[in-house]
């Protein structure tokens, strides 16, 4: 299978840009470029961000969910911030030591769960009771 070309750098930058917080230019740009929906964005030093990465640690919930409908790859700092208990703790369980893993811009999980407001209260409880590091210390 033959790969499509590269996206425009620019373009990816772009759409990680406005994807923490702006639905209207999320949309237009994906409906753009629809390759955009997984890129991702080098900040530099290891410090990858996608639009959903964007939208979780953002608490962007109307971007998050456009990006899932659209097919996105779910993950751990997006099912906390949506508030999913059941997902993070499926994940944790199988891999414990991803309490400790951190997102886009070294932003800790339990800071992804707390974007997600009262929704996600409940993957709060469980990680704090899980003793997970915050990223304040």
């Amino acid at each position: 299978m033959e790969r499509p070309p590269a996206l425009e750098p620019a373009l990816v930058s772009e759409f990680v840009r406005v994807a923490h917080g702006d639905l209207d230019a999320v949309t237009a740009l994906l409906n753009r470029e629809p390759g955009l929906l997984n890129a991702a964005w080098d900040w530099g030093g290891g410090d990858w961000e996608t639009g959903l990465g964007a939208a979780a640690h953002t608490g962007s919930r109307s971007i998050a969910l456009h990006l899932l409908g659209a097919g996105a790859r779910i993950d751990l700092f997006t099912a906390a911030m949506l508030g999913h208990l059941e997902t993070v703790k499926a994940i944790l369980t199988a891999t414990p030591a991803a309490r400790h893993s951190t997102g886009a811009h070294g932003i800790p999980l339990i800071v992804h769960a707390r974007a997600g407001g009262d929704i996600a209260a409940p993957v709060v409880v469980y990680l704090e009771s899980l003793d997970v590091d915050d990223g304040a210390g």
